[in-house]
């Protein structure tokens, strides 16, 4: 431990930290990898931002670099470091976990197994090492229609943890799945009334919305997709304004890609738009001061142990060659 990992507060203010940050980076021969639903400065300073699948492969073309900063939450960094073992992967929190992967924990999913031994289990990818490493498949919100698609039909799926997103899937490909009982906190809070409401307020609008959202949400959307599905169609619609029905750090890029496009969060059900319900508490976790800390420090690394690490690689490859 090269320094004590102190307050974001006792940094000195004097510093510019995009400037200090920069430095480090060239220092520690790093790359900075960012996820959509990070903070605008944070997505700002990364080289390259993106989706759970996007990240994962950037991770494993740096070969050249010593380090990954990784702007998400912990189970990405941890898939960054199952791909590459031999590079240091920080992450600015430790506590920037996920509600999914907390829901579905190796050994529930395991026993679960055991009970359906004839079943093929697809893995999302919001899940621990150690649920990965419990899995036959790991998707996507990208990739998860293909992964299905890849099983033989007379083969029963078990889909965890996402139960939108997998009778989403079943619903999409006329294919049964067991379904575990998890949710998103920030997808499960839309509110089906209030994004009515607002449509018909914005008769120009599309209403695009990610896969974790409920049932009752998905059936008015105009387009459902994964985070760069729904930010390339932003930028290809012809419509004008948008209700974008995910969590609200993906505006930022879509701003950036599409700036005649007008943008309108989707309503949640408790609140009134200034409530951040439609953040994600793990994500915001992350800071520009943590960040810097991180890469300063080399601290908190992400460690596996070999034996989960090769364990959890055999349902990520099969996905990563699919992709």
């Amino acid at each position: 431990m090269q320094h004590s990992h102190e307050a974001a507060g006792s940094i000195d203010p004097t510093l510019d930290l995009f400037e200090e940050i920069e430095k480090l980076k060239s220092e520690r021969n790093a790359i900075i990898l960012a996820h959509y639903y990070q903070e605008p400065d944070l997505q700002d300073i990364a080289d390259f931002v993106g989706d759970s699948l996007a990240l994962a492969q950037r991770a494993t073309t740096c070969p050249d670099k010593d380090v990954i900063l990784f702007l998400g939450v912990h189970f990405m960094a941890e898939t960054a470091k199952i791909l590459c073992p031999d590079k240091i992967v920080v992450l600015p929190d430790l506590e920037a976990g996920c509600s999914l992967a907390e829901s579905c924990p190796a050994d529930k999913l395991a026993a679960w197994r055991k009970d359906h031994p004839d079943h093929v289990v697809i893995t999302y990818i919001n899940s621990s090492a150690a649920t990965k490493a419990e899995s036959d498949w790991i998707c996507t919100s990208s990739n998860a229609k293909k992964v299905v698609a890849a099983i033989p039909s007379d083969r029963p799926i078990l889909f965890a943890p996402d139960r939108n997103l997998g009778s989403w899937l079943s619903k999409e490909l006329g294919r049964d799945m067991d379904c575990w009982p998890g949710t998103c906190v920030v997808h499960e809070t839309f509110s089906e009334r209030k994004i009515l409401a607002l449509k018909a307020q914005n008769p120009d609008a599309e209403l695009i919305a990610h896969p974790e959202c409920e049932a009752a949400v998905l059936r008015h959307a105009d387009f459902v997709g994964s985070t760069s599905k729904l930010l390339a169609r932003v930028c290809e619609s012809s419509a004008p304004a948008f209700i974008v029905a995910t969590e609200s750090g993906i505006l930022h890029q879509m701003r950036k890609s599409a700036p005649d496009k007008r943008l309108l969060e989707a309503p949640v059900e408790d609140g009134d738009g200034t409530c951040g319900c439609q953040e994600c508490p793990y994500m915001k976790l992350n800071t520009l001061e943590k960040a810097y800390l991180a890469l300063r420090d080399l601290e908190p690394q992400i460690e596996v142990s070999e034996e989960l690490r090769w364990r959890a690689l055999v349902p990520l490859e099969r996905m990563m060659a699919l992709s």
